[in-house]
């Protein structure tokens, strides 16, 4: 006999984890069915920011998105830290993005007025040279300024991770093969065992390429590799989170952040990391004297344009799909907005500008 629910969520990593943990919250019986340690999850290499300043330029609707969630964290946070006991180690005390010379800055200062032309004003602002750096001293003297936005913030995606999976019926290693569809009623194979329920989300990460057609979605995602360095523990150097720095509440220093288009392979390569220390320790000087005790690379979900992809299937109705590279950034509105959302039956109004039927326009034109 299949085991039924009211939800069944594919795809057990932050995106999944998150709208599983977010159904259940609301009272439904939910299955969170993950492929397990041979999937490519990019919550294991995810950078672990809560990210504002520079999202959505171009698509207002995606600077909205993330700034609801960045408003909803403390409340996911805290709830999940009393049903777990897991600190997710939040903070949100205003990100810093780093510019290296006045073209640089410039730049930055065009996309922020851009942006707050756009979607809006959330009080990002430029920092000149003088006031980074009464900010956070020990910059190095080629910075020449920086972007500041008072609601970013950076939070564990490991303890994030660990603490949705261990609130739900989370069941690994369960590769799912075959979903058997009709509008409201699925039946999802994954090897021996059988799952059903009203209503599915596929928030398989890479693998819902292949799982959405099941039932009638177009995700087309592809990965982008990703590539962090990790330092061992050192004294406090930065307060902030940076786009391409933070330091951790255990007093490592995490760096980043590369984009190589690679397929699949998630090798790390030399030259890329090397680019990422040389252009830290420009910022931090400090930083040439630490010793690196980790790095890796992981691959990105990525849709065409870089934006979300939320949809409801129209062939199966009850048919979800979710997917984003902004999982950290994003876990608090798939868990308190999006999730309740599916429940009953339809998408947010924030995020009806999601669908893939985006992608045949733009090949239209």
């Amino acid at each position: 006999m299949p085991n039924l629910h009211d939800l069944i969520v594919i795809g057990g990593g932050l995106v999944g984890g998150a709208i599983a943990w977010g159904a259940q919250a609301k009272g439904a019986s939910v299955v969170l069915l993950d492929e397990g340690d041979i999937a490519y999850r990019a919550a294991r290499g995810n950078f672990g920011l809560v990210w504002v300043q520079s999202k959505g330029a171009g698509m207002p609707p995606y600077a909205h998105w993330t700034r609801r969630s960045a408003a909803l964290w403390p409340d996911l946070a805290a709830r999940l830290r009393q049903a777990t006991g897991t600190d997710i180690a939040l903070h949100q005390p205003g990100g810093l993005a780093f510019c290296l010379s006045d073209e640089e800055y410039i730049e930055r200062e065009s996309l922020i007025r851009r942006m707050h032309n756009e979607s809006g004003d959330i009080g990002t602002r430029m920092l000149s040279r003088e006031d980074v750096r009464a900010m956070v001293p020990g910059l190095g003297d080629e910075v020449a300024g920086a972007s500041f936005c008072p609601i970013d913030g950076h939070a564990s995606p490991l303890h994030l991770l660990k603490a949705l999976h261990e609130t739900l019926a989370y069941r690994p290693n369960r590769k799912v093969t075959r979903i058997d569809a009709v509008p409201r009623s699925f039946t999802v194979h994954a090897g021996t065992e059988t799952y059903t329920a009203p209503k599915i989300v596929i928030a398989a990460g890479l693998g819902s390429r292949d799982l959405a057609p099941m039932v009638g979605l177009h995700m087309p995602v592809s990965p982008l590799q990703g590539q962090i360095i990790v330092t061992e523990r050192m004294r406090k150097i930065i307060d902030y989170p940076t786009h391409l720095l933070r330091q951790t509440d255990e007093g490592t220093v995490m760096l980043g952040d590369s984009q190589e288009d690679v397929g699949f392979d998630t090798t790390t390569r030399i030259a890329v990391l090397k680019k990422i220390a040389d252009r830290n320790t420009r910022i931090f000087p400090a930083l040439k004297d630490a010793s690196i005790i980790r790095m890796w690379a992981a691959l990105r979900v990525m849709s065409p344009d870089g934006f979300p992809i939320y949809e409801q299937s129209a062939r199966y109705p009850g048919a979800f799909a979710a997917t984003c590279h902004s999982g950290v950034t994003l876990a608090a509105a798939h868990a308190l907005a999006l999730a309740p959302a599916i429940l009953d039956g339809k998408l947010p109004d924030d995020v009806a500008s999601f669908g893939s039927a985006r992608f045949e326009a733009s090949r239209a034109a």
